[in-house]
């Protein structure tokens, strides 16, 4: 058995687990918040009301407040999963602000094959363990606003909240003066004037992407503009807010064609490095 479990300051604080269990079984018992999680290996058994359920790689579990349930592993490797623990009074805002109704959500199925809301889950819940705030911030109320309206039982529905005129412009420009350590998305929507997710919208009908793809953005070309100055590669990474070096070269290399390494070496010896410009 491994795991990790922490308490990440977004939203107000919600909690997070990532684990893997092989032979472990959990007790029967509920929690008083939500309980959503994806499965990244091997397979697992839940047992809810009305009878198990197996969930593997692709899918999405949606427990509700007060929901008892056990979890077993259905194979001799076990499983690893990563699951966060919002409250009733966290996915209500999240589903007000979605034009989802201002009441805790009910969903009305303990599972769902969604490879694309398990894909946002799992990049989220990661951005948060490496503390990637306005990234984990950013996708966490994406999919669960998701979520909410895919398989969660209909309120009434209104018209989300739009961003005022200069919102996108002001939110880039804190994300240029805190590049390093940008702010999670609410604490950056509530600097700019706006609510969250209408600060998404604004931001990307403005520059095409969402806030935390432009910081990557951004840090991997001031990333270059150091490395062209012959900073190391690692330093150059601290410098513009990565946590590592290996984080800076898996997104240079996306949007560069080359590591650090290679472009800085053909950039200094006055040869163009091969790959994308």
């Amino acid at each position: 058995m491994s795991v990790r479990y922490w308490r990440e300051p977004l939203w107000g604080g919600v909690d997070l687990m990532r684990a893997r269990f092989t032979g472990d079984r959990f007790a029967r018992h509920s929690h008083d918040t939500y309980a959503i999680g994806v499965v990244e290996e091997g397979l697992e058994e839940i047992a809810f009301p009305d009878g198990p359920r197996y969930t593997g790689a692709g899918e999405v579990v949606m427990i509700d407040p007060g929901v008892v349930h056990t979890g077993r592993a259905r194979t001799p490797e076990g499983w690893t999963y990563r699951v966060l623990y919002p409250r009733p009074d966290q996915l209500a805002a999240i589903a007000d602000e979605a034009g989802a109704g201002d009441e805790p959500p009910s969903f009305t199925t303990w599972s769902a094959a969604d490879e694309r809301a398990c894909a946002m889950l799992l990049s989220a819940h990661r951005a948060a363990e490496l503390g990637q705030r306005l990234a984990a911030d950013s996708l966490l109320r994406v999919v669960m606003a998701r979520l909410i309206g895919a398989y969660a039982a209909r309120g009434p529905r209104r018209r989300p909240a739009a961003a005022g005129r200069g919102v996108a412009a002001r939110a880039r420009e804190l994300l240029h003066e805190s590049l390093a350590d940008p702010p999670d998305l609410g604490r950056l929507a509530v600097a700019a004037g706006a609510a969250p997710f209408a600060l998404l919208r604004s931001f990307r009908r403005a520059y095409g992407l969402p806030p935390h793809a432009y910081v990557v953005q951004l840090r991997v070309r001031r990333a270059r503009e150091l490395l062209e100055r012959g900073t190391p590669p690692a330093e150059a990474a601290a410098a513009v807010g990565f946590c590592d070096q290996s984080h800076l070269s898996r997104h240079f290399r996306r949007m560069v064609g080359v590591t650090p390494g290679a472009y800085q070496r053909g950039v200094l010896a006055g040869r163009p490095a091969r790959g994308r410009a």
